[in-house]
């Protein structure tokens, strides 16, 4: 696996530096690589002062391990990755799958060291924005969407910004309307420069309705917190294991694992669990190889109705409704 060690910022210090790295050259605002390594296109604007954006639709044709120490770390990065294919984000021994059908949205502080790995034959479509520290402030200002303790979120010593998510579908859209124009020139240039405050508003908005988590991060922490996700999915068929236990599992009081796990997935452990549990509902169901009942003991409800009620407050119709529309 080739190993390429690069940084980000909120300029475009790390533009020639990357293009190197890739045995590549700036052509235009286009990172051009060798045919060898990659097809397809990366392009990198300048959209304001303390705002840029990397767009990548490209396929790979080595498998590649992007190490991220960056420079300065004055900046947050939003990265929006519809990979169709195997693409992994790790730190040390803690592995989490990226991609359109699993996290696709990671906001991670500037201050940390990532590890992007992608296996040859993926198909990677992103969009990555970097946003000065500052530059997000007055942004959230200028956007009149409310934090309280807004300095406080963004000040390194007080706080990490970290999360991994899943976009909205309404960002979905907005990222797949500006993957059908041609990269390039005046135009194209207009609709990234409105595609990023479009997806910077949604997510801002978004996250603005629950608390902020506000303290800062550890990697070791978001190891643990990615892990315990792991076994989360892992035992997604049986009853929710207890808070004490993971807790246990990482070595931390439970009223630290349960802030550090909201503030990374934006979600308490037992809605993480729920969310996904009734997911995997819901793909049982499409494939119709088992019947209600038979989903429902398998998830280890208590009950059919406990079920019917759990996915219908979650997806809008009852299960029975749902195979009818199928």
């Amino acid at each position: 696996m080739k190993i390429i060690e690069h940084s980000y910022c909120a300029d475009l210090s790390w533009v020639k530096p990357l293009a190197r790295k890739l045995k590549g050259k700036i052509k235009d605002n286009f990172i051009i690589v060798p045919e060898d390594i990659q097809s397809g296109t990366r392009y990198f604007l300048e959209c304001e002062d303390g705002i840029v954006a990397y767009y990548i639709n490209v396929k790979y044709y080595k498998n590649l391990h992007f190490v991220q120490k960056n420079s300065k770390n004055d900046f947050i990065g939003f990265y929006y990755d519809l990979t169709d294919g195997e693409v992994r984000l790790a730190a040390n021994n803690t592995i989490c799958d990226l991609g359109r059908w699993k996290y696709n949205l990671a906001v991670i502080d500037g201050t940390l060291k990532t590890n992007y790995q992608i296996k040859s034959g993926s198909h990677t479509y992103a969009l990555c924005i970097f946003v000065h520290k500052s530059k997000l402030a007055a942004f959230i200002k200028d956007d009149t969407v409310l934090f309280s303790d807004l300095q406080k979120i963004t000040d390194p010593k007080k706080n990490t910004i970290i999360r991994y998510d899943r976009i909205s579908n309404e960002s979905f859209h907005i990222l797949n309307d500006l993957r059908k124009l041609k990269v390039g020139g005046p135009v194209f240039d207009l609709h990234l420069k409105a595609t990023v405050h479009m997806l910077m508003s949604n997510y801002l908005k978004k996250i603005a309705r629950n608390r902020i988590i506000i303290q800062t991060v550890k990697e070791s922490d978001i190891q643990n917190i990615i892990a315990m996700q792991m076994f989360l999915i892992e035992n997604i068929e049986g009853p929710f294991p207890s808070i004490s236990l993971m807790a246990k599992k990482v070595e931390m009081s439970e009223s630290k694992f349960k802030n550090l796990f909201k503030k990374i997935t934006g979600l308490t452990p037992n809605s993480f669990f729920m969310n996904n549990k009734l997911a995997l509902a819901k793909e049982l169901l499409e494939d119709k190889q088992l019947t209600i009942s038979q989903i429902s003991s398998r998830l280890h409800y208590s009950n059919n109705s406990h079920f019917t009620l759990n996915f219908k407050e979650h997806f809008g119709l009852s299960p029975r409704s749902f195979i009818k529309q199928l």
